[in-house]
């Protein structure tokens, strides 16, 4: 009787523990959380609430690929994508983003749901054809892969004001002297709002950025 009443105990514990992951599985909506400012303050909003309607949303643009065709965002409406900041000639943040953005590129191989996008910050630098020996080098697959170049104000202001991607972003430069840099990798829904930010050079961050992933693909 004794280990009838324990197991019976065991049970319901098992049970109690278990009951709030189910409802978070539930609903993978608000799992991961939405950023909305340049602080990356993590806000849990569901669509009941007044502010649901306010979250930041990446907006409009248009830029040119590794392969010379105009890339915009419709390009990734209805897809869940990661987007990042390089240049083809950075000595070392750069090649390691790259390398662990090649991680996402193998696990998500075969799903035309999700979509990498990376931005060049050295537009006069990387042309078109720069960016495709960037990509042959790096084995990256153009359909899945987006390496786009553009103009200047254009690219830094998607950076700065759309993703709020530059680190050094609100230090006092001159025109001459901007340049933007980060090593941060942001992933962004299918209704084009945030909902991740990561360090781009550390593989652990791949680990948890893929996680994320398959969160917003239960939705």
């Amino acid at each position: 009787m004794k280990n009838l009443v324990i197991i019976g105990l065991v049970g319901i514990c098992l049970w109690a523990c278990s009951k709030p992951k189910e409802e978070k599985r539930m609903n993978p909506e608000i799992e991961l959380p939405f950023y909305s400012e340049a602080t990356f303050t993590p806000e849990w909003i569901d669509k009941e609430e007044a502010k649901y309607d306010s979250i930041h949303i990446i907006e409009d643009f248009s830029f040119v690929n590794q392969k010379g065709d105009t890339i915009t965002n419709e390009a990734f409406d209805g897809k869940i994508y990661v987007t990042n900041f390089f240049f083809t000639i950075c000595p070392n943040v750069c090649p390691r983003m790259t390398k662990n953005l090649k991680k996402i590129q193998t696990e998500f191989a075969d799903d035309e749901s999700v979509k990498i996008l990376s931005h060049t910050v050295m537009p006069w630098v990387d042309s078109v054809g720069r960016l495709a020996e960037y990509a042959k080098l790096n084995a990256i697959n153009p359909n899945q892969w987006q390496l786009v170049t553009g103009d200047k104000k254009e690219l830094y202001h998607m950076a700065r004001e759309a993703y709020f991607a530059d680190e050094g972003f609100g230090k006092t430069v001159t025109v001459e002297e901007d340049f933007l840099h980060t090593e941060n990798i942001i992933l962004i829904d299918t209704k084009r709002r945030i909902r991740g930010v990561y360090n781009g050079t550390l593989p652990l961050e791949m680990k948890r950025l893929i996680e994320d992933i398959w969160t917003l693909k239960k939705g």
